[in-house]
């Protein structure tokens, strides 16, 4: 059978309740030692390099990549695999460049740096971009793909209920434990998430009758990079704008970047961050060529988002199959307590603290949970509506492609550029978030884009054009208005004197410098690279 339909066996069933309980009693226990906003935004600032590797790591592997890599896969072949390696690039420049100044800041959040490098108009702005941003986008795209699964595979469930279902359990343990409980159950998450993708990518390499039979079998299309200008999925001009699209998910994103705000160090953050980079790698075996398998095993299915699916159901044995659709749920969820963490730590920090700078923390706190409770039964009841668009994967890169690219020029030119300043960075995100929301609305959703005489670019060629776009208003913005005092930015924007302090420690061996590291994983993802170029 093809409609991705199976029966669960008890052991199937006991692995999915012995999972949720876990999860819940952990958020439990790790509630009970929550004292001050430090502890329940950020882990008390004390996260080692593994739990931050593994929890962005699982916070990535959610709806978007479990289902919609593999459905986009299916419909496209190993050219996905562009967002993944372009995630490792982005990841390095990350650890050199970015994080030592989001550390020197001291900050909660993402759009506190703006407070520091511009004024409080571009945080503000920022921040509120950001949380909307969390919610239908993160927290309903997440609990969509879960929902699409569960009420595909579990009898008795409809996409509401099964939206209903992930939404409380994430909520719970979220609202209980802050981002301890976030990040420790996202290592347990990461884990499941390796085991189960792996058993698909093993079962569905037999089925197919090995590697050389695979390759034999797929066309050039599926099995290459590299896609002529006018490709409909992502031509290959248009991987500049994945870059671009990487930069704000892996730098710029709260719920993603903010276990890196709590490491226990610079150097905790930075391999974290490089880690993270290298557990993407695999993902072209255990993330992608089981959807280019499913071409071959199951072609013409009417959802694309249905391989992971119709695969589990084909390939696995009972207890394989408890185990995978745990795995889904674990990605699932990774994403949703990140996001709801994120969401919950933007307004409590940029907004209520902001307003009341005498609040103590356990109040602050409160909040905090209300604010994941209210974030969580917003997503639920959006979520369903993601199905009127074409494909998920799609929908989370068409969405993000139009409005983040200005975004991430005010913090790259801001970082580099010494004369950006507040004014010319308030502007580019006014504008960029104005005329992107127009253009998405008018191009992906009304379909007027065309009607009135504008080309049909693709959304990543449309990134590199908000970008531009973003980055003419900065620097026009700024050279109009006065230039910012130096001292006030010197500690967040680059200096060679900086850079070098961070990055040369004489006090530890050649394999444990970011440089070295660095380049190893450059050098790993350029192999893989090669041999599907």
């Amino acid at each position: 059978m093809q409609d991705g339909t199976f029966s669960l066996e008890l052991i199937d069933y006991a692995i999915i309740v012995v999972y949720f309980a876990g999860v819940i009693a952990h958020g439990l226990y790790v509630s009970r030692g929550h004292e001050s906003a430090d502890d329940y935004f950020l882990a008390g600032r004390n996260l080692p390099w593994y739990l931050i590797g593994f929890s962005l790591f699982a916070s990535n592997m959610s709806g978007s990549s479990f289902v919609g890599l593999m459905g986009a896969s299916y419909s496209n072949g190993v050219v996905v695999f562009n967002y993944e390696w372009t995630a490792a690039i982005v990841l390095i420049f990350f650890a050199l460049f970015m994080l030592p100044a989001f550390l020197r800041a001291g900050i909660y959040t993402i759009p506190q740096f703006l407070t520091s490098r511009y004024d409080k108009r571009s945080r503000v702005a920022y921040s509120l971009f950001t949380v909307l941003a969390i919610m239908f986008i993160d927290t309903a795209g997440a609990l969509y793909a879960g929902g699409l699964v569960i009420a595909n595979v579990i009898p008795g469930f409809t996409l509401w209920s099964a939206v209903a279902v992930l939404a409380v359990v994430a909520g719970v343990y979220t609202i209980l434990g802050g981002l301890e409980a976030v990040v420790v159950t996202d290592t347990v998450q990461a884990i499941l998430l390796v085991i189960g993708a792996s058993a698909i990518f093993f079962f569905g390499l037999d089925a197919v009758g090995g590697w050389d039979e695979m390759m034999a079998r797929l066309s050039a299309e599926n099995t290459s990079l590299i896609m002529p200008m006018g490709d409909d999925f992502l031509p290959w001009p248009g991987i500049l704008g994945v870059v671009l699209l990487g930069f704000y998910y892996w730098t710029l994103n709260q719920f993603v970047v903010q276990r890196t705000l709590g490491a226990r160090d610079l150097d905790q953050g930075r391999k974290g961050a490089l880690f993270a980079g290298l557990l993407k790698i695999p993902n072209l075996f255990i993330m992608i060529l089981p959807g280019v398998f499913a071409i071959i095993l199951f072609p013409g299915l009417d959802n694309p988002d249905m391989a992971f699916p119709t695969l589990a159901a084909e390939l696995l044995p009972v207890g394989f199959r408890g185990l995978i659709l745990t795995a889904l749920i674990a990605a699932i969820m990774s994403s949703l307590d990140s996001a709801l963490n994120a969401a919950a730590t933007l307004v409590s920090i940029d907004f209520v603290k902001e307003a009341r700078p005498n609040i103590d923390d356990d109040a602050l706190v409160r909040f905090g949970r209300g604010f994941t409770a209210f974030a969580m039964v917003v997503g639920a009841i959006y979520a369903p509506s993601i199905a009127s668009f074409e494909n998920l994967f799609e929908y989370f890169q068409s969405v993000l492609a139009y409005v983040t690219p200005p975004i991430v020029a005010v913090y790259l030119i801001g970082l580099f550029w010494k004369r950006a300043n507040g004014s010319g960075a308030f502007a580019a995100i006014l504008v960029g978030l104005v005329v992107g929301v127009s253009a998405f609305v008018t191009k992906e959703v009304m379909g007027l884009w065309g009607a009135w005489g504008f080309p049909e670019l693709h959304y990543t060629y449309m990134a590199i054009v908000m970008f531009i776009l973003g980055s003419g208003v900065l620097v026009v913005g700024s050279l109009m208005t006065p230039a910012p005092d130096p001292d006030s930015i010197a500690e967040y924007t680059f200096t060679q004197e900086i850079f070098t302090k961070d990055l040369l420690r004489l006090d530890r061996p050649w394999y444990e410098d970011i440089r070295y590291q660095s380049f190893c994983l450059s050098g790993l993802m350029m192999l893989t690279i090669f041999y599907f170029w």
